[in-house]
């Protein structure tokens, strides 16, 4: 058994015995939006799931190099109180960029792939690029701390008022409602494998620097933002700050499509991770080059622990000629809860409850009558994206739902709400259309899915889809199916099931706070229903 362990930002542990994997990340457990420190309770909920002890552990992995002595003393005292005196002798560390390619080449079923990883920073690197084949993995190219195309987003998120690390989705959603008045190219650009910053300052120093350069109100940007989250994006300075979005937006999927002209060079598929990797948008453009690119689902530093661990697994296996591919089917590797300690809940909270026999039915006849549902089953998702087993259901083909979810969530009135669509249609509903079942890829929108579905549509045709299949989630790909049946349309709309600024809930406590934060109209947690 190999525990893998990421102490840091969005920290989360994952435990690999054999094929099986288990993984949950801190801020699920802790409630505390990606979670800053060492894992504690990921730890003792993998081995809790696997059933395991700490003495079954074999390998530690541990993603990144703890340089600062304090810093180092701290992770050593945390594990030998969970590890006991030995765990000295269990542990490897895998330098955090290499996590996070390893988390997208030995996921990928590739034997040979380009694995590449952008984001803002870590252990000085800010981008690599390797080479895996048979299981090795070879860099041919990275970029220092200091010339970081995921710094330079960050700032600009920073920059128009939103929080940097935490916000660059919205900064891409707010793109979409402008035109790209700015040339970057002055700012950032590609030079070879590697980025170039010509700005020459990172983080705040470069948001200084770029408001500045733009002539920006930084000292409001705080309040201009939360202006847009509101609604008001026609003001003067309002537009300037969605002008700068699409720049600094289509500056980023200019330098992406070049470097991905390259990597088409050396005939290989490409796997993909890192913070950067969030960006749909820019996703998009490297699927024109790499048709099947494969985006690790878990690509920010919430993935690092499975990183870590895969590539432990894999250099072990490689000595004892066991290595060979494999491909991450599904990421629903979190805590699960059965009927039994679902009823416990409920009855300990005094809540009214129903038992239901055909879920799926249930569930598609409430989002036909236009019922805002939180869906609760199996096993939680691994990664940022919810995909049916804790999602909020909507019916897309009522635009006027977007202002429902946005008023009960708190959300952010310019971002939009994702699909999930049944695999068989998708040529209906997507151009160029291409299985993506983690909500990894922007596509654009067929006229028929702007009409069938405008609610999951973005303001610019474009749409982030989770595509199904029975095999992927038989109940929710059923609930779809009920949905298509009664309105001919094979969509549902899926938001995470949290508040705004939340984390996705995780446990049936979790669910029906946020069911009633929200109020929702109905909760589904397995087969039982709570009505509100």
């Amino acid at each position: 058994m190999i525990i893998g362990i990421h102490d840091g930002h969005d920290a989360g542990a994952v435990l690999i015995d054999g094929e099986k994997i288990y993984a949950v990340n801190e801020e699920r457990l802790n409630r505390v939006k990606k979670y800053r420190g060492f894992p504690e309770l990921s730890l003792k909920k993998v081995l809790e799931m696997a059933q395991a002890t700490p003495e079954d552990i074999e390998l530690i992995a541990v993603a990144g190099i703890f340089r600062k002595r304090s810093r180092l003393l701290e992770l050593e005292a945390n594990l030998k109180a969970i590890f006991g005196n030995e765990f000295k002798r269990k542990i490897l560390f895998v330098e955090h960029h290499l996590a996070h390619s390893a988390s997208a080449y030995y996921t990928s079923g590739w034997r040979e792939a380009l694995a590449l990883s952008i984001d803002a920073a870590g252990d000085g690197l800010s981008s690599s690029i390797y080479i895996g084949r048979d299981g090795e993995m070879i860099r041919i190219s990275q970029s220092t701390y200091l010339d970081s195309l995921g710094d330079f987003y960050a700032s600009i998120t920073e920059l128009l008022g939103f929080k940097p690390m935490r916000h660059e989705g919205k900064v891409m959603s707010l793109a979409a409602y402008g035109e790209p008045t700015y040339d970057l190219s002055n700012i950032i650009e590609l030079n070879g494998l590697s980025f170039d910053n010509k700005l020459g300052l990172i983080g705040v120093e470069a948001t200084k620097k770029l408001a500045e350069l733009f002539s920006y109100p930084l000292s409001k940007a705080k309040e201009i933002a939360l202006q847009m989250k509101k609604g008001s994006l026609e003001g003067e300075i309002q537009r300037k700050a969605i002008e700068i979005a699409a720049s600094a937006q289509k500056h980023l999927e200019e330098l992406v499509d070049e470097l991905g002209i390259k990597l088409t060079e050396y005939g290989l598929p490409l796997a993909y991770a890192g913070g950067v990797a969030q960006n749909v948008k820019a996703n998009a453009v490297l699927r024109a080059h790499f048709p099947d690119i494969w985006v690790f689902p878990a690509m920010d530093d919430g993935g690092l622990a499975l990183g870590a661990a895969l590539f432990v697994k894999a250099q072990f296996e490689r000595l004892d000629g066991k290595w060979k591919p494999f491909k991450l089917e599904h990421v629903y590797l979190g805590p699960s809860y059965d009927e039994e300690q679902i009823e416990t809940v409920l009855k300990e909270e005094g809540v009214k409850y129903e038992e239901v026999g055909d879920v799926p039915s249930f569930v598609a006849d409430s989002l036909v009558e236009g019922r805002l549902v939180g869906y609760f089953q199996g096993a939680m998702e691994y990664g940022p994206r919810a995909l049916g087993n804790r999602s909020i259901l909507a019916d897309p083909r009522d635009e006027g739902v977007k202002k429902k979810l946005n008023v009960a969530l708190n959300r952010d009135v310019f971002q939009p709400f994702a699909p999930s669509m049944l695999e068989e249609r998708i040529d209906e509903y997507l151009e160029d259309a291409y299985p993506n079942k983690f909500m990894t890829m922007s596509y654009m929108a067929t006229e028929r899915m702007i009409e069938e579905a405008p609610a999951v549509v973005h303001i610019d045709g474009t749409t982030r889809p989770q595509t199904l299949t029975n095999e992927d989630n038989l109940r929710y790909y059923e609930i779809i199916k009920r949905f298509e049946k009664a309105t001919g349309v094979g969509i549902v709309l899926n938001t995470s099931f949290n508040m705004h600024g939340e984390p996705i809930v995780c446990s049936p406590q979790d669910a029906l706070k946020s069911f009633r934060k929200a109020k929702l109209d109905i909760l589904v947690l397995e087969s039982f229903v709570i009505h509100f």
